[in-house]
């Protein structure tokens, strides 16, 4: 499998293959060849239905039956590649040779790539495109960058500060506490303060313990399995209990939710009822949802649990099976991959649930999880030593 972006006589060309036939896609436009003008290119694909977008003229190529992942096992190459034995023949239109010019901000799923020598992996031959101590983006939130002997400096607007801009005016002076964030708030002129896991109160100096997680909405915890190494990811398994008077939410989040092709076993709410979506690799996610239970949202405690033996799935809400299905008979993938990974409620601040989900869920989690197992452990998940932020204590609702 792969997926290339080249340059193809002034065009730009996209190709991909998932492993039965190779797609390609090419702009009707050339790309100006002064040197001078940036290009703003978007490409990817949705299963096996390619898109590409040159300075906003879009071509896409419809989907037609086939497979739907992009399984590639190398390391990620932006303008060349370390050994031309690496590109597949298919991949490109001539003989392959490596890129002449500037790229900058590349974005990959939503996750900005830092080209720099400290962040990539590699690389030979490679300089400062822009030629000046200002370079891409240095001044952040549109500030502006002047060229200094001593290096840069930057003009900012009128809400940022910092020698960067890189800090509203409104949290220059907060009082927010320990590892707290500062959210600014410029029509109130003000801020507040997003505490993280163990804090709380209005500015984070209150340190708090608790065994009930409560989330507001914006809240998460991230838990990283300790165990994953030794676990048998074909026979996956994992119990909570939750309580909540919300119709919609996402309740957990088994796996690294970094891009759509990563294994997931997700719970959470829709339309008041149960959903549970399952993602062990063939890049379509199985939802699961019985329409007969709807009274997650009651504000009362109910116990799920959610069984994965290779494709077959059970899912029990308050000990009674409501889901037995087998999602692929085929057996094509059968482990679930989910890189230790596990997220309650959300996801990290600026990642939003719906997006990070690709609509399966619209928001984060508001309500109550306690007693979180996974696999066939003894003991309970001590979600107060995980990461979080804006989790508060749920101990009053015990």
């Amino acid at each position: 499998d792969f997926l290339c972006i080249s340059l193809v006589n002034g065009f730009i060309q996209l190709r991909y293959n998932l492993g039965d036939k190779t797609v390609v896609l090419q702009t009707f436009q050339k790309v100006h060849a002064n040197g001078n003008t940036w290009h703003l290119v978007k490409a990817g694909r949705v299963g096996n239905e390619g898109y590409l977008d040159l300075d906003g003229i879009n071509i896409t190529q419809k989907a037609s039956p086939g497979m739907n992942a992009l399984d590639v096992h190398t390391d990620f190459f932006v303008g060349g590649v370390s050994s031309l034995s690496l590109v597949n023949s298919m991949a490109v239109e001539n003989e392959p040779m490596g890129f002449s010019g500037c790229i900058r901000e590349i974005i990959i799923n939503n996750r900005e790539l830092k080209l720099t020598v400290t962040d990539s992996k590699g690389g030979a031959n490679v300089g400062d495109c822009d030629g000046t101590a200002c370079g891409y983006a240095v001044c952040k939130h549109n500030g502006t960058c002047q060229v200094e002997t001593s290096g840069f400096s930057c003009s900012c607007p009128q809400e940022w500060i910092g020698s960067t801009c890189e800090q509203s005016i409104h949290c220059s002076q907060n009082r927010c506490g320990a590892q707290a964030l500062c959210v600014p708030q410029p029509t109130s002129f003000s801020y507040l303060c997003v505490c993280a896991l163990g804090w709380s109160g209005k500015y984070c100096d209150s340190k708090i313990k608790f065994y009930i997680a409560k989330f507001v909405g914006n809240s998460y915890i991230k838990y990283v399995d300790p165990h994953y190494g030794k676990r048998d990811l074909e026979h996956s398994r994992i119990s909570l209990n939750f309580t909540t008077n919300q119709t919609e939410g996402l309740i957990l989040w088994m796996g690294k939710g970094e891009d759509e092709d990563n294994d997931f076993l997700a719970i959470g709410l829709a339309n008041g009822t149960l959903k549970i979506v399952i993602n062990l690799g063939e890049g379509i996610s199985v939802p699961l949802i019985h329409n007969k239970y709807s009274t997650c949202c009651d504000e009362k405690w109910h116990f799920v649990t959610v069984v994965q033996n290779q494709t077959c799935i059970k899912v029990y809400l308050d000990e009674e099976l409501i889901c037995f299905e087998d999602i692929d008979p085929h057996r094509k993938y059968t482990a679930l991959n989910y890189g230790g990974i596990c997220y309650f409620g959300g996801f990290e601040i600026g990642r939003e649930v719906n997006t990070v989900t690709t609509g399966l869920f619209q928001k984060g989690f508001i309500g109550n999880i306690k007693d979180v197992v996974l696999f066939q452990d003894s003991k309970k998940i001590q979600l107060m030593n995980a990461e979080g932020y804006n989790v508060q204590n749920g101990n009053y609702k015990n």
